[in-house]
């Protein structure tokens, strides 16, 4: 804890200035932001959704602009107020305020705004670690941050995205991350097709997570060593999967056995089951 709950500021309209960071949550603008900062502009503030976004977040690097609750929530989370730096602001509203302020109803009762931090490169982030997750074209924002939740749980250090994914600090899918998309690092390609060739400068070995037939089936990869680090494990959009291209040119083909007329599972869930055969045989760590 960091001393006493920060103090409560009471807001009674949703033009005061001092919410003005969650104004129209939902607008298109907020969902993809520019990655690499081009256009100029500053860009939009990471937003997090409930508390247990939020407490997982302050465990990480981000930098908090203000809390916003309900006069309920900031009754109850106590704790979670005394959590936070004395500098940031909590910011109490009534939930009909908040719904005209953000465009939807704000039901958990808690939102946070902090500064986007900056990009890494992805030379910087297979530098500092040797498991990444690899993400092709994945446009959904809750299979991103699902990603992030499974990658974190399966000892991943990372998570590498092509240029078309979806943000992994929008709102939904920090939300869906239970915050782990602002603690896990995450960098870009600026094409897609740069993603194999961005893992084998770093030394990383590319896995594709594919259901072809042609594939080997994960335990076999496992005992063959084919999941040996440095690894990334690539998986591609819902429903195409990862493109023929990016399957030719990785290193392993790996896919998951399955039932009789089950050909696939969603990104997430293929990962965490590629990731935890990684797991069981090098140790939880």
């Amino acid at each position: 804890m960091n001393g006493p709950p920060s103090p409560i500021v009471q807001i009674h309209s949703p033009a005061d200035p001092r919410v003005s960071d969650y104004l129209h949550l939902k607008g298109a603008d907020r969902r993809r932001p520019d990655p690499f900062g081009r256009g100029g502009g500053s860009p939009p503030p990471v937003i997090i959704e409930g508390h247990l976004a939020l407490r997982r977040a302050l465990k990480g690097p981000l930098e908090l602009n203000s809390v916003l609750m309900t006069p309920a929530r900031a009754e109850s989370l106590g704790d979670l107020r005394a959590l936070l730096d004395p500098g940031v602001p909590v910011l109490v509203a009534d939930r009909d305020v908040l719904a005209e302020l953000t465009g939807f109803d704000v039901h958990r009762g808690v939102l946070a705004s902090a500064v986007r931090p900056t990009v890494i490169e992805p030379n910087q982030l297979l530098g500092a670690n040797r498991r990444v997750a690899v993400l092709e074209g994945l446009t959904d924002l809750e299979n991103v941050g699902a990603v992030f939740r499974v990658a974190a749980a399966l000892g991943i250090g990372g998570v590498l995205l092509d240029d078309r994914c979806a943000d992994p600090l929008y709102r939904r899918c920090v939300r869906v991350s239970l915050g782990w998309s602002t603690v896990l690092p995450h960098a870009r390609v600026r094409h897609h097709d740069d993603l194999v060739t961005t893992l084998h400068e770093a030394g990383f070995t590319a896995v594709a997570l594919t259901p072809s037939p042609r594939a080997v089936a994960v335990d076999r990869a496992a005992d063959d060593g084919l999941l040996d680090e440095p690894v990334g494990l690539l998986v591609g959009s819902e429903g195409p999967g990862l493109e023929a291209e990016t399957i030719a040119a990785a290193d392993a083909a790996v896919s998951i056995p399955m039932s009789s007329g089950v050909d696939s599972l969603n990104a997430a869930t293929s990962l965490a089951v590629v990731a935890a055969f990684a797991a069981s045989r090098r140790g939880w760590s």
